[in-house]
């Protein structure tokens, strides 16, 4: 096999989603990457379905959020059966609107998604490369040395930094030696596209909550085809190697009254929950699965994964255009795990929730929710904070060393808020702006003479946007300096209007964000 290593700085070992995001940022930050993969082909067949509003943020920086969009179903509302009936229909379709440019809940399975993600890639001129697998590597210091094996040749080359997005059985992690504490719970799973039709066929999500059992319908984007999820009886799971749906169809045809009439695929798994004790040792990196792993409440896998690549790609950009940037490095870890150990603990609460065998859990199941669900979905406040919750919008970075100071509610850490603007060449939202990749400052009302000087002098991106008093509501504050990092967090909000802090925080962080656009 060639030595192709001399041609990038990362490798990139795995090409699901996580790895394929962390290849696309990269690509268009400058830097040159290496993605490889150890199967022969993209997958075809998929678990992961869900594309939240925050992932969708990050694909709008890079030009790809319509395109999800488009190829994708948003789903309108969450249907509860209870006893074979319809016990409550909570209308979820605009559960963000005012918090983002994508309110809805959006459907797009992973092997779509994937080959969306990889054709993009290869109009910038990166290919992934398969099968290869990384059998070894070491950290050389001021280097990777990392063994390739493909059709039984092996070849040893050098990068800078190395990306495990290889999964939960991930072959970085192995070498790292890094625990991968948690358990694996005891029910099994199975999931199955199917063509069928039926009441819950019909475009939205429903979700059968039986004393014993889970069953989720999941719209796909064409006209009578579903993705089912279901819990196994544990007597049928005892020979589950050989379980076929036939072994488990009549569940949803007498609950939900589904009659399946094609079974695309079908498969059975077991839900594990895990965090990675570490997710970087040196210039090796862990990511997505390989970091972690939880139950698949809330569809926050996928998109959690998406978050680590973001989060990593513009630091290392930073830190091989600029060698004193490399300390910005040190935050991923931190700003990851943290979120990832927070993630696996509520999903985890949830999930023992969803399948509990206790008469209480049943009771909340059957009764409780699908009474109070719709009335309380009607509570604004409530909209809000469950959407806020489940699409990551509310993920934030306040306890990272990257993160200082509060203005408004707007703290370090946090978020950009998404407002309306109007400005002479911008869009109408003042995430436009984001669409650049580089550090930026941003003011919402006017801005002082000295902010002026120091973005021409420092050569960072001032967008000054005139203040209207809804803005307040998305807590900003009039006047305030925000210094907004390339993924679209604040990473300092300064309530005084002068240069002071903005010059300190960046001489501090050794930060020159106009080296970091590349292109």
């Amino acid at each position: 096999m060639a030595d192709n290593s001399g041609q990038a700085d990362v490798l990139i070992a795995g090409a699901g989603p996580t790895g394929l995001v962390l290849a696309l940022w990269l690509t268009k930050l400058g830097v040159r990457v290496r993605i490889i993969d150890r199967v022969a082909e993209s997958g075809t067949t998929s678990r992961a379905l869900a594309v939240h509003a925050r992932t969708l943020e990050f694909y709008q920086q890079i030009g790809l959020a319509q395109a999800v969009v488009d190829r994708g179903h948003q789903v309108a509302a969450l249907n509860l059966w209870v006893k074979s009936a319809r016990a409550a229909r909570v209308p979820i379709g605009n559960l963000g609107q005012g918090l983002t440019p994508f309110a809805f809940p959006l459907i797009f399975p992973q092997d779509e998604h994937e080959r969306l993600l990889i054709g993009r890639l290869r109009e910038l001129g990166v290919e992934v490369e398969r099968p290869v697998e990384l059998t070894a590597f070491e950290d050389a210091g001021g280097e990777i040395r990392a063994t390739l094996s493909t059709a039984g040749s092996e070849v040893t080359g050098t990068y800078a930094y190395l990306a495990g997005c290889d999964g939960a059985r991930s072959k970085v992690r192995e070498v790292l030696n890094t625990g991968f504490p948690g358990g694996t719970y005891d029910h099994l799973f199975y999931v199955a596209d199917v063509e069928a039709a039926g009441p819950p066929i019909d475009g939205e999500l429903h979700v059968d909550l039986d004393d014993a059992d889970f069953l989720a319908v999941f719209p796909l984007e064409e006209t009578g085809r579903a993705r089912l999820i279901g819990s196994i009886r544990d007597d049928a799971a005892k020979d589950h190697e050989h379980l076929q749906f036939d072994d488990v169809r009549a569940r949803s045809m007498q609950n939900l009254k589904i009659e399946v009439t094609r079974v695309n695929w079908f498969s059975t798994y077991r839900v594990h929950h895990r965090v990675a004790q570490s997710f970087r040792k040196g210039r090796a990196f862990l990511l997505g699965d390989a970091a972690h792993i939880h139950s698949p409440v809330g569809g926050q896998g996928m998109n959690t994964g998406i978050g680590d690549a973001v989060n990593l790609a513009w630091k290392l950009a930073g830190s091989l255009k600029e060698t004193a940037s490399a300390a910005l490095l040190d935050s991923y870890e931190p700003e990851r795990i943290a979120f990832a150990q927070r993630l696996v603990a509520t999903t985890d609460r949830a999930f023992t929730a969803v399948t509990s065998p206790s008469s209480w859990a049943r009771f909340v199941r059957t009764k409780a929710i699908p009474a109070l669900a719709p009335a309380v979905f009607r509570v604004p406040a409530v909209r809000r904070l469950a959407f806020r919750t489940v699409s990551q919008i509310a993920v934030n970075y306040r306890a990272s060393s990257l993160s200082v100071g509060a203005a408004g509610k707007v703290h370090g850490g946090d978020r950009l808020p998404w407002v309306r603007v109007s400005m002479p060449g911008v869009d109408e939202f003042n995430f436009a702006a984001l669409t650049s990749l580089s550090w930026q400052i941003h003011i919402y009302g006017d801005a002082a003479g000295e902010i002026r000087t120091l973005s021409d002098r420092r050569r960072i991106p001032l967008h000054v946007f005139a203040w209207h008093p809804a803005m307040k509501g998305s807590g900003l504050q009039r006047g305030a300096v925000y210094l907004v990092r390339p993924d679209g967090y604040v990473a300092l909000a300064s309530p005084q209007p002068g240069a002071a802090a903005l010059d300190d925080y960046l001489d501090q962080r050794k930060i020159r964000a106009i080296h970091w656009i590349f292109a």
